[in-house]
C-alpha cells in the first residue's frame, strides 16, 4: 500500500496536484472522498441478517477496494480501467451479504469517468448501473438502496466528467501559455543577434584594424602606435555600452510574455484584460520579481474571482516602480495561502511590500511597489570619434 502512495506522473493525482495551489489539500481530498464508503457499513444495520453474515466479507472486499482506491489515484492511468472493473466485481461479490455493495459501484462509475471520451463513458455508466440493477433483482433488498446507487452514481459520474473535461482545457491552457513564453524568448534573442551584428561588426573591424596597425607602428613610432591603442580602448568602451543598451531590452522580454500570457488566460476565461505600461523599471531582478506576480495574480483571478474585467497599470515614480492590478470580482478578505505568500516573499527580497485592497462584491486590488535600483551617471562621451591619424600617417608614408 504504501508503494501505491508514490504518485505516478500521469496519474489523477498528478494532475489534481499540477492544476491547484494547495498540493496537500489535494492529498487529503482524496482520502476524504474515501467517507462516502462509510455506508458500506451503515447499510446492513438496517437489515434483519446475522452479524457475522455481512461483516467479514464486507472487510475482506473493503482491504481489496481501499488498494485499487490507492492504485486508481496513484498509479498510471494506463491501470485506472482494472480498478473501475475490479471495483465492480467487489460489488457483484459482496451483494448476496451486504446491499451497502451499492458504494463500489458508485466509486466505479465515479472512475469510470476518467476512463473514457465522455459518451463512452456515460454508456460504460449506464451499463454498469443497468447490471447491477439485474444482480439486485430478487435478493430481497430495499429497492430505495438500488434507487440511490443510480442517481448517485450518475451524478457523481457526469460531474467527474466535467471535472476531467476542465482539466484538459486548463491543460491545453498551460502548454498555450509555455508556447507564448517560448515564442517570446526565441523572438528576443533573434531581435539581440540582429542588433549585436550590426552594431558590433564594424567596431569589431575598425578594432582589429587599429591593432595591426599599432603594431606596425611600434618600432617606428611608439608615440602613434600608443595613440592607436588609446582609440582601440576607447572604441573598446563604446562596443562595450552598445552591447549593454543592445541587451537591455532582454530584460522587458519575460515580463511583457507574461503580460501576453496573462491576457491568453483571462480571455479564454471569459475575462476582459487591458493593461498600461508607463515604464518599465530598468532592473532585471525586479522585472522577473514584478513577472512572477503577475503570474500568481492572474492564476488567483482566473480560479476564484468570478470577474468579468481586470486591468494592470505598471509605471515608475521618482524611485520607485509600481505595479497595480484590478479585477471587478466578487473580492473578499484573502486567506494567506502559498502564492500570497510567495508574492510577498519576492517583493521583500529586493526591498519591496505587497498591498491587497479586497471587499466582498467589490473586486481585488493589488498593489506592488519596490524601489528602483541606483544607476550611476555615465561619462558623457566625446562628441566626435577619434579619428585614425595612424591611418593618414601610414598611407603618407
Amino acid at each position: 500500500m504504501i508503494a501505491l502512495l508514490h504518485a505516478s506522473p500521469d496519474s489523477l493525482i498528478a494532475r489534481r496536484l499540477g492544476s491547484t495551489s494547495a498540493p496537500r489539500s489535494a492529498h487529503w481530498f482524496v482520502w476524504l472522498s474515501l467517507i462516502w464508503s462509510i455506508w458500506l457499513f451503515v447499510t446492513p444495520l438496517y437489515e434483519p441478517r446475522y452479524f457475522s453474515q455481512w461483516f467479514w466479507p464486507t472487510m475482506a472486499s473493503y482491504a481489496v477496494f481501499l488498494a485499487l482506491y490507492a492504485c486508481a489515484y496513484y498509479r498510471h492511468r494506463r491501470y485506472l480501467r482494472w480498478c473501475v472493473a475490479g471495483m465492480a466485481a467487489l460489488a457483484f461479490a459482496l451483494l448476496p451479504y451486504n446491499p451497502g455493495a451499492q458504494c463500489y459501484i458508485i466509486y466505479a462509475c465515479a472512475f469510470l469517468a476518467f476512463c473514457f471520451p465522455p459518451l463512452r463513458a456515460v454508456a460504460g455508466m449506464l451499463l454498469l448501473l443497468g447490471a447491477f440493477a439485474l444482480a439486485w433483482w430478487g435478493r430481497g433488498w430495499s429497492p430505495l438502496y438500488l434507487i440511490s446507487a443510480v442517481l448517485v452514481g450518475l451524478a457523481v459520474g457526469l460531474m467527474n466528467i466535467s471535472f476531467e473535461r476542465r482539466a484538459r482545457a486548463d491543460a491545453q491552457l498551460r502548454l498555450s501559455h509555455e508556447e507564448v513564453r517560448r515564442l517570446a524568448g526565441v523572438a528576443e534573442r533573434e531581435r539581440i543577434g540582429r542588433d549585436l551584428h550590426d552594431l558590433l561588426g564594424h567596431t569589431l573591424s575598425l578594432v582589429a584594424l587599429k591593432s595591426d596597425l599599432a603594431a606596425r607602428l611600434l618600432a617606428r613610432d611608439p608615440a602613434a602606435a600608443r595613440q592607436e591603442m588609446e582609440d582601440v580602448g576607447q572604441v573598446a568602451r563604446e562596443a562595450l555600452g552598445q552591447v549593454r543598451r543592445a541587451v537591455s531590452g532582454i530584460r522587458a522580454a519575460q515580463l511583457a510574455a507574461e503580460m501576453a500570457s496573462a491576457k491568453l488566460l483571462l480571455e479564454s476565461s471569459g475575462v476582459t484584460f487591458r493593461y498600461q505600461v508607463d515604464a518599465l523599471p530598468q532592473c532585471a531582478q525586479l522585472e522577473t520579481v514584478f513577472a512572477m506576480v503577475l503570474r500568481e495574480a492572474a492564476t488567483n483571478i482566473q480560479r476564484h474571482a468570478e470577474a468579468s474585467h481586470a486591468q494592470l497599470r505598471l509605471w515608475c515614480e521618482r524611485d520607485q516602480a509600481w505595479l497595480e492590478i484590478r479585477d471587478d470580482g466578487r473580492g473578499s478578505a484573502m486567506q494567506p495561502g502559498t502564492g500570497l505568500a510567495s508574492m510577498r516573499e519576492r517583493l521583500e527580497a529586493v526591498g519591496g511590500a505587497l498591498r491587497i485592497e479586497s471587499e466582498r462584491g467589490q473586486g481585488t486590488r493589488l498593489l506592488a511597489s519596490a524601489p528602483l535600483p541606483r544607476v550611476p551617471q555615465p561619462v558623457p562621451a566625446p562628441e566626435t570619434a577619434p579619428q585614425p591619424r595612424g591611418c593618414q600617417d601610414a598611407a603618407l608614408r
